[in-house]
């Protein structure tokens, strides 16, 4: 179904691994009156079921030209599943600038098929590219079967009906395609960290793309977002919770998903000191620097945004910031990664920074997985705890062996103190007024008043602090 309404957003929706258009009708027929809801068929399914396999390249191609072909003032995505990593390949070319992609209002996606290869056993994977080239019957029953498999509760018997009536006509070697293809297919570094906002909606009885997968896998790439668990219900969430779904798209709408997180603020005294002429200019201009907000949507460039998601969770745990303001410790340490600067040493049995963080960051959170069942940004914190403490203990071990991640984990906690103290916020926190020895005049004023509790008039006073 798609409902028009005049001088409205538009929803364009992308479904799922054999899925049409219309699943997508009760989500169209909740929106009538306030967004037109265009659904797509993705080549080779639904009516386009004559097209042949596409990758995720050119799925995103034909929903390019559909958009072009609608030029639409205010539009969003939704997409379930596969539908959803053609919609962030969609997101990522419309953030670019991509012409005829202007006007992007958010996303909203469906228990969504990660940009990195989506989780699925080889044994399910060989399975399904098996019987959908088998005989009449054996596909029937495998397409009611993968249905029934995939929703929480039964379907209503016609929408059921509808849904493995779908599959059916499905292009076979479409089919293949996105299981031994597109699924498997890496758009990580493509597509980044997005700024559109984002709704993402997990089933909670979503065994493979519930919402600790997507938690882990998929809200790394969107830098405002809320992920939204939908109890009671499975992967095929336009089928089971259409109200979800077209309240996603009216919040996305009516507001932002996500609030901006402001910087740390500077204590007037201490930025008046920063100021001053006992600053020299070079170091006044690193400090200032250092004080402006960090980017939400920061692409880091040593990590991917899996791995400065987990980094932000490891150091979140190693100093919980707590006060006003936030600085994103994992960016500015994935930025020092990347510019190659640093301090100039390493332990001997590490391999560079940048590949050490790398390793590190994996083997944290497979042992995350295998301890808890669960990837490490989704623990909470006593059980963050446990897998970093244990990284000191010897017993955690991966692509790095036991002694490199304890020499790892000495090197993250250097590094996140570093980089905390560097700002000034902190500096002003813990009273240090050393930056004001020095100055580009000569002499250098210095400190003149010296001796245990002494301070000179010049210096800020730290705000005293409740022990914790």
């Amino acid at each position: 179904m798609t409902n028009h309404t005049p001088d409205s957003p538009v929803l364009f929706a992308l479904p799922y691994l054999g899925g049409s258009a219309r699943a997508f009708d009760a989500v169209a027929e909740r929106l009538a009156g306030a967004v037109t809801c265009i659904a797509l068929d993705l080549p080779g399914f639904g009516a386009d079921a004559a097209a042949p396999g596409a990758d995720v390249a050119a799925m995103a191609d034909a929903v390019v030209a559909r958009i072009r072909a609608a030029a639409p003032r205010r539009w969003l995505l939704a997409g379930n599943s596969m539908g959803a990593k053609v919609a962030l390949a969609v997101a990522r070319r419309a953030e670019d600038e991509t012409a005829g992609l202007d006007g992007l209002v958010g996303l909203v996606l469906l228990a969504g098929s990660p940009p990195a290869p989506e989780p699925m056993s080889e044994d399910r994977r060989a399975a399904m590219v098996a019987w959908i080239d088998a005989d009449v019957a054996t596909r029937t029953r495998e397409a009611q079967a993968f249905i029934e498999a995939n929703v929480s509760a039964p379907l209503e018997a016609a929408r059921k009906a509808e849904a493995v009536a779908d599959v059916l006509r499905a292009n076979p070697e479409a089919w293949k395609a996105w299981l031994t293809g597109g699924a498997r297919e890496d758009w990580s570094g493509r597509i980044g960290i997005l700024r559109s906002p984002a709704v993402i909606l997990a089933g909670a009885e979503d065994a493979d793309l519930g919402a600790p997968a997507q938690a882990a896998l998929t809200a790394p790439h969107l830098a405002r977002h809320r992920l939204v668990t939908l109890e009671g219900t499975g992967h095929l969430i336009p089928l089971e919770r259409p109200e979800a779904v077209a309240e996603a798209v009216l919040s996305l709408l009516a507001g932002p998903a996500h609030e901006a997180v402001s910087a740390p603020v500077i204590p007037e005294a201490y930025a008046a000191l920063i100021r001053s002429e006992r600053v020299n200019a070079r170091l006044r201009t690193a400090l200032l620097q250092r004080a402006q907000p960090d980017d939400s949507a920061y692409q880091p460039r040593a990590l991917d945004p899996v791995g400065l998601a987990i980094l932000r969770a490891a150091c979140a745990r190693v100093l919980p910031q707590d006060g006003a303001g936030f600085i994103d410790l994992a960016a500015r340490i994935d930025a020092r990664l990347a510019s190659g600067t640093g301090d100039g040493w390493r332990f001997a049995k590490l391999p560079p920074d940048p590949e050490a963080y790398r390793l590190a960051l994996r083997t944290l959170d497979d042992a995350a997985r295998s301890t808890h069942g669960r990837p490490f940004v989704v623990l909470d914190a006593d059980a963050q705890d446990a897998v970093l403490g244990s990284l000191d203990d010897g017993a955690v071990a991966g692509a790095l062996d036991a002694e490199q991640m304890g020499l790892w984990f000495e090197d993250l906690r250097a590094d996140v103190a570093r980089t905390y103290l560097a700002h000034p916020a902190a500096l002003a926190r813990i009273g240090f007024s050393g930056i004001g020895a020095g100055g580009d005049t000569d002499p250098l004023p210095g400190f003149h008043a010296v001796g245990i509790g002494r301070r000179e008039p010049w210096e800020p006073q730290a705000a005293p602090e409740s022990a914790r």
